[in-house]
């Protein structure tokens, strides 16, 4: 388990340095200069796995809804839970809700320019 445990934690730290490293460009943001609705997503993720919980919420709110659902997503397909499409249907319904309300705030805030 100590073995484990120091892999885990040699390793998180050189992942999220290289996922920093290593972010994509949006090319909505590089050619028409502005952001698209997933514009903040591997800066969010970057700031969820560094344990900065506020930051990564007020970059992209819906990273962690993503994540449950990839999770479940992950889930059903192993263990074919009963109502797991249901499931799977709310969970993608109400995260593109936050995508979508997330992006009107920016642009009713003027932050979508880049």
């Amino acid at each position: 388990m100590f073995i484990l445990e120091l892999m885990t934690a040699h390793f998180w730290p050189v992942l999220v340095d290289w996922m920093e490293r290593n972010m994509l460009t949006c090319p909505s943001k590089k050619w028409l200069h502005m952001e698209c609705p997933g514009c903040g997503l591997q800066r969010s993720v970057i700031a969820l796995f560094r344990g900065d919980l506020p930051t990564s919420l007020s970059l992209y709110p819906a990273t962690i809804p993503l994540l449950v659902m990839l999770g479940f997503v992950l889930l059903h397909l192993r263990f074919d839970f009963r109502y797991g499409a249901v499931v799977i249907k709310y969970l993608y319904f109400s995260t593109a809700v936050i995508v979508f309300l997330f992006y009107i705030y920016k642009v009713l805030t003027h932050k979508l320019v880049a």
